[in-house]
């Protein structure tokens, strides 16, 4: 596989995403977030064959789904190109939400219905491909949210539903109350965080067939930052990283990503960047050579000691 052809990754429903997708939750802190300049990074993201964009409705304050929008509305022909994912329930303290006295999760009927259609209006689309379910709710009534994404799929305003952050007895709940099938988890998930491999959640995924999406792949950049805290994992990692970047003619990015989607799963990373010559390397993922040994090598590393 080229640099340029990064697949395509099959969804339960018999849908697919992109083998990666483009994280847009710093869209709004980017120094250049024009139209332009946003056309430019999806443009990035398509001819390497990367065509899922990742939102959620608080990101950039509840901006970025607006301004990725603003994009889409001048050239409306990406609808057809691109598959859009967003996220509800979390409600930040913010001064679009005058009335919320304290940051909380919503996964209410009235909620999560109109966060749906705001969000179809501001990155103005007809139908969004995936919704998550951003965190769990400890006041979630599982019965009536699960009729209310199965009543969202069956009109027609959603093509599919999943979760993030959940732990395996989360998803069980909600599948529990739902007739369609939860399509994704996503979870924080990278080689400094290398927990769900061991806490339920990655053979949850699998025994169910429910690929998995990862936020924050790169460790919140620490993987291919030039600084390392001498003793950290990122430390430790930082030489082998850079040895198998070059064995590759890639980049220390590109072989944490290989990494991740070495394992069976199905992993999908979320980039985030708004630099347009770091956007246009994402797919160099799939030129890294990723065995079984190498893999282990690196969870090693990650985690300070061999496997038991």
């Amino acid at each position: 596989m080229s640099s340029k052809e990064i697949g395509r990754l099959a969804l339960p429903n018999g849908r697919s995403l992109s083998r990666m997708a483009y994280g847009v939750w710093r869209l709004s802190e980017a120094q250049d977030s024009s139209v332009n300049a946003n056309l430019a990074r999806i443009d990035a993201c398509l001819a390497q064959g990367i065509t899922t964009f990742d939102h959620a409705d608080i990101y950039g304050d509840y901006s970025c789904e607006e301004l990725f929008g603003q994009a889409i509305k001048a050239r409306p022909s990406l609808k057809d190109k691109i598959e859009i994912v967003t996220k509800t329930d979390i409600m930040l303290l913010s001064g679009k939400w005058p009335d919320t006295r304290v940051k909380h999760y919503d996964t209410s009927l009235a909620h999560v219905t109109a966060s749906v259609d705001r969000s179809l209006s501001r990155i103005g689309v007809d139908v969004i491909d995936l919704l998550l379910i951003h965190r769990p709710d400890p006041l979630m009534d599982a019965q009536a949210l699960g009729a209310c994404l199965d009543g969202m799929i069956d009109s027609g305003k959603l093509r599919g539903v999943g979760v993030s952050n959940f732990m395996p007895w989360d998803v069980d709940l909600l599948q529990s109350c739902m007739k369609h099938k939860l399509q994704t988890n996503q979870i924080e998930l990278s080689l400094l965080s290398t927990a769900p491999f061991t806490n339920g959640q990655i053979a949850h995924a699998q025994q169910h067939r429910m690929p998995v999406m990862a936020w924050s792949p790169l460790g919140g950049g620490r993987l291919h930052s030039q600084a390392h805290t001498a003793g950290t994992a990122a430390a430790r990692l930082a030489p082998k990283l850079a040895k198998l970047a070059l064995a590759s003619g890639t980049d220390t990015t590109a072989v944490a990503m290989a990494w991740l989607m070495h394992h069976p799963v199905g992993v999908l990373p979320v980039m985030g960047s708004n630099q347009l010559e770091r956007i246009q390397r994402f797919a160099d993922a799939a030129r890294v050579p990723m065995d079984r040994q190498t893999w282990f090598e690196l969870y090693e590393m990650a985690n300070g000691h061999e496997v038991p």
